[in-house]
């Protein structure tokens, strides 16, 4: 009886998640069968729910747009916005926990209030700063704005935390300096904080729009955000096959970041569980 309990629960929690599984996935799915048929397939009624014949939609979306420049563009800032805030992150975390300094509980609340000013209100003074220094349609009006992360900040202080003090001790003892202690023993220990970093702001830069949209003026410098409300103008809101193979080529780029990672994303949070 009891075994029979156990197979029948296995094969309901099977069904559930399979369930879920499917309504998360539905929109992809959806989306991937809208961007192979035709205007007129798309509005058909009732809707027809099998994949068409028209794959040249992806073809079109390419290059309608010149998605392959916007997304350079995109990874490009998504890269190097990166890189940048890992050092910056990582060297402010590293102060907070490792030196001893006056008011840094305050000066790390501060750094945490930045998180909860809305866009609206910092996207006009930033505008202006970045006009005054003539990065205007530049990458580094595109990128230097996003250096600063109170999330990554926050995200490494976590874990450098976790690193017990017998560690910093024996690496005391044995001569070991700070940037020596966290570069070759702090940051080689953050292997999966770093991957689930690396994600987060992949995704997050990949997906601005509004940004962008201001600071960006001429084509070449557009990031795939944009090419995607292009497609939307260029198409006059009726040709959706070609609007959603636009999307989906869109969403490549981080859906091969996050299963490259996946794991190291997953085990780079498991220091909140522990501690």
């Amino acid at each position: 009886m009891i075994r029979t309990f156990v197979k029948k629960y296995h094969i309901f929690t099977h069904i559930t998640l399979i369930t879920v599984i499917l309504i998360v996935g539905a929109p992809v799915i959806f989306g991937f069968i809208i961007s192979t048929q035709s205007p007129i397939e798309v509005f058909s009624y009732p809707p027809k729910l099998t994949p068409g014949s028209h794959f040249s939609n992806y073809q079109k979306a390419w290059k309608q747009v010149n998605m392959g420049r916007m997304m350079f563009n995109s990874a490009y800032c998504a890269i190097m916005v990166g890189f940048g805030k890992f050092i910056i992150s990582v060297l402010a975390a590293f102060a907070f926990t490792h030196f001893k300094f006056k008011g840094k509980q305050f000066w790390f609340l501060l750094i945490l209030i930045t998180l909860m000013l809305p866009i609206p209100v910092r996207i006009v003074p930033l505008f202006e700063i970045v006009s005054d220094l003539k990065w205007v349609d530049t990458y580094w009006g595109l990128i230097v704005p996003f250096l600063a992360s109170a999330t990554g900040t926050f995200l490494f202080r976590q874990h450098f935390l976790t690193i017990p003090s017998e560690l910093t001790d024996a690496a005391k003892i044995d001569g070991c300096g700070p940037i020596r202690f966290l570069f070759q023993i702090l940051i080689p220990l953050s292997k999966n904080t770093i991957c689930a970093f690396a994600v987060i702001e992949f995704v997050y830069i990949w997906n601005q729009y509004l940004w962008p949209l201001i600071v960006v003026n001429s084509d070449h410098m557009k990031v795939v955000q944009i090419g995607i409300k292009m497609l939307i103008n260029t198409e006059a809101m009726n040709n959706w096959g070609v609007i959603m193979a636009g999307v989906l080529i869109a969403l490549i780029p981080p859906l091969i970041v996050f299963f490259v990672m996946q794991k190291s994303f997953m085990r780079g949070f498991g220091f909140m569980r522990e501690k």
